[in-house]
């Protein structure tokens, strides 16, 4: 997966606009793995028979645990 810089004029602070979170997850379970990722957010859908699709349903309905998804991913793609 690449990481796309932001060159949209419409949210020029956002670094996340643009980018799904199927890609931020798929590329968070690519960079850690399960286990390390549910080390370091310790929700059940990382946890405990993790896929793609729970994660991501849980994820949607789930505003604290995206916003931390969302952050270990801007920390991962900051140390590339």
């Amino acid at each position: 997966m690449e990481v796309k810089e932001n060159t949209n004029k419409e949210q020029p602070n956002n670094p996340l606009h643009g980018i799904r979170l199927v890609d931020i997850l798929e590329f968070l379970v690519a960079e850690y793995g399960w286990d390390e990722l549910g080390n370091s957010i310790n929700i059940n859908c990382f946890t405990s028979n993790p896929s793609i699709n729970s994660s991501l349903k849980f994820l949607r309905k789930t505003p604290w645990a995206r916003n931390k998804v969302e952050n270990l991913y801007l920390r991962s793609i900051k140390k590339k």
